[in-house]
């Protein structure tokens, strides 16, 4: 599809090595920023390629100046997904585009043709088992299928367990008794003139040896199509006249053989309970997060029942809220499903007549548009607000909720993987012994502001939060990174030398730690610091690493090993060491040290952003009259800095709710200076 508008793009650049192997040069994104006048302002499609020409990502902006230009700001303030994209791409261009729509159209296409590594893909797989029919062949197949579709197949589901689709065809298979046996298998007992069991036991009608014909075998997958589509209560009224029919006839056996067929079928619809009554086609999105990850639940609903249920876990690799989860999950799954119908000629239509969201996208208008196109017909994105609709979206919610926790607790649950987590670390590392307690450190600021760091704990493989530790930085200004990860851990193990007696000079001046070093006396429990551990991973490389192992030198520590754990390649640095030590990206060992760095970043950046939020809520605010903390917060929250609020008028301030003219001129005058915050008294 040729879209208007022009390439845009700067020449190539001198390659810059993209690492192919351990301690290759990474690529510097000033090398290959464009120069800011030649990005336009105006709505476009971009993307990242790598030296070698491939296409590692594709996004779309509004304004595609300034959206490229975030991607050139400090490496130290991006996103760790985002961070390692820009280090590995080498080039970047863009399309200017004259809507929305074609914007949609246009990344999707990109995405689909060039499956960038570093974006997410909602695509079907082996993950979800879906209810295949055959209907391509003479005599059609109903089966459980996982893999890519196929011409001539029609697919239900999916479903989220593989029993799930043979109970239910075996509940139906006595009302549309329809082959289901595989090529072979059909031909053979062809071969020999005899059925199968379910051929004797009515649950098939046998046209492998001719007991019905095509046509007839046909009609009985048709109707079985028909009952899965959702036509149920054609189906249930035809039996019920049928088996009032064979009751007036006397034909008591045939009569009894209807009933039982009808409380199949129903038993069948009892699976499928209704959710919506008024027979609604929709589907209802959720959406659960964090920092680094995200999880997405959709419900399928087809005349009022739920049909069908999928789920997927992804890597976030920009900032996103909710809004643009759900724009990105709508252009990839939909986008996704209308090439699987037109591939497989699946009468089944890709995207429903309603789409229900948690919160609707900044591009909602331009996106239903798009979506209308993939179906034919006019569909619609709405938050629900109440009744049935709504109070099912809070179940998908729930259910994207419990899904992510799961899969946060999966591996970690799992004691074999732990066992085999720490013996590959051990193995990896060249260590003694598996190291059961691992620590890992990371710092967190803005622009050498708020330092903080935080010290968290894995132990048996697993966090243990009670020994989590938060620490400010001293002399911010005049530290970086390597030298802020040098006093965590200074301090650290300076507590852990005094708390069990080993950092004293001499005798005298050793501190009580009674019988058990590490015990707390007085309450019997572990000190805080008391406990050493077998690793310590800073979140870094070859620098970080090695500052740590001088102050744990330089303390006397000598049975703490130490390594940095470097984001771009996932890269083990040991200290005085040249080369990394890269573990196979499907390690668990190397999993167990990304989930403890990531536990780090998190519990690091949400003290930075109490700190910043405490900073910005004190001072200057603190002497209004009127204004107390949740007044403060509301300010805040709403113009997000105090620089935008002194930058705000009265009017603005005073339409805030609870705030009314004089509170908002007391607040100009408190920021500006203009007349004392405190009235004289």
């Amino acid at each position: 599809m040729a879209l208007p508008g022009r390439d845009r793009s700067r020449p190539e650049p001198r390659p810059v090595g993209v690492p192919s192997y351990p301690g290759e040069a990474m690529p510097d994104p000033a090398s290959y920023r464009p120069a800011t006048g030649s990005i336009p302002e105006a709505p476009g499609v971009y993307r990242f390629s790598d030296v070698h020409g491939r296409v590692i990502y594709v996004g779309k902006a509004k304004n595609l100046r300034q959206r490229l230009n975030s991607y050139f700001a400090d490496l130290s303030g991006l996103h760790p997904r985002t961070r390692q994209m820009v280090t590995t791409a080498a080039h970047v261009e863009w399309t200017v585009v004259g809507t929305e729509v074609e914007a949609l159209q246009l990344e999707y296409n990109w995405i689909k043709e060039f499956d960038p590594r570093f974006n997410v893909r909602y695509r079907d797989d082996k993950t979800y088992p879906v209810l295949a029919v055959t209907v391509g062949e003479e005599y059609p197949r109903l089966h459980v299928y996982r893999g890519p579709r196929r011409k001539g197949v029609r697919y239900f589901g999916p479903y989220a367990h593989a029993w799930a689709i043979r109970e239910t065809l075996d509940l139906l298979l006595r009302v549309f008794p329809a082959r289901t046996c595989s090529a072979g298998v059909f031909r053979r007992h062809g071969q020999i003139g005899r059925p199968c069991l379910l051929g004797y036991i009515d649950k098939c009608s046998a046209p492998c040896i001719g007991r019905v014909d095509a046509q007839t075998h046909r009609e009985i997958v048709e109707d079985f199509c028909d009952f899965l589509a959702g036509r149920t209560d054609h189906l249930v009224r035809q039996l019920e006249r049928r088996m009032a029919q064979a009751s007036e006839n006397l034909d008591f056996e045939r009569a009894a053989r209807l009933r039982d067929d009808i409380g199949a079928l129903k038993r069948a619809m009892e699976k499928q309970a209704v959710v919506l009554g008024d027979g609604t086609d929709a589907d209802v999105v959720a959406f659960a997060d964090d920092e680094l990850e995200a999880a997405v639940q959709v419900f399928h609903v087809r005349g009022g029942r739920v049909r069908g249920q999928r789920g997927w876990v992804i890597d976030k690799v920009e900032p996103a809220d909710t809004a643009q989860l759900v724009e990105r999950f709508l252009v990839q799954f939909y986008g996704e499903q209308a090439a699987l119908a037109e591939s497989s000629d699946d009468a089944a239509q890709p995207v429903p007549r309603e789409i229900l969201v948690p919160e609707l996208p900044a591009e909602v208008d331009a996106l239903a548009e798009w979506l209308s196109e993939l179906r034919g017909s006019r569909v619609v994105i709405r938050v629900p607000q109440r009744g049935d609709k709504r109070a099912l979206a809070e179940t998908v919610a729930r259910n994207a909720a419990e899904a992510f926790t799961q899969h946060k607790l999966r591996r970690a649950g799992d004691l074999t993987a732990r066992s085999a987590a720490l013996q590959e670390i051990q193995d990896g590392l060249g260590l003694d012994t598996a190291p059961l307690r691992i620590e890992c450190i990371d710092v967190s600021h803005v622009q050498g502001t708020d330092v903080v760091a935080s010290l968290v704990v894995f132990e048996d493989g697993l966090a243990k939060k009670s020994d989590y530790r938060r620490f400010e930085i001293k002399d911010a200004a005049q530290l970086g990174d390597v030298a802020a990860i040098a006093e965590v851990v200074r301090r650290r193990f300076r507590r852990y030398l005094a708390e069990t007696g080993n950092g004293a000079a001499d005798a005298a001046e050793k501190p009580d730690v009674g019988s058990r070093p590490g015990i707390d006396p007085d309450t019997g429990r572990p000190r805080r610091f008391a406990y050493p551990p077998q690793l310590l991973v800073v979140d870094g490389a070859a620098p970080q690493a090695q500052a740590a192992a001088d102050v744990l030198a330089e303390l006397g520590v000598t049975d703490v090993a130490v390594c940095g754990l470097a984001k771009r390649l996932e890269e083990v640095w040991m200290p005085g060491e040249p080369d990394p030590v890269i573990l196979s990206r499907t390690s668990e060992g190397l999993y167990l040290l990304q989930r403890l760095r990531d536990e780090a970043h998190r519990f690091a950046i949400t003290y930075h952003r109490q700190r910043r939020s405490k900073g910005m809520t004190s001072s200057e605010l603190d002497g209004v009259p009127g204004l107390g903390p949740a007044r403060r917060g509301a300010l805040l929250r709403h113009f997000g800095s105090v620089r935008k609020l002194k930058a705000a008028g009265v009017d603005e301030i005073a339409a805030l709710p609870g705030f009314g003219p004089r509170t908002a001129a007391a607040v100009l005058a408190a920021l500006t200076g203009d007349v004392p915050a405190k009235e004289p008294t």
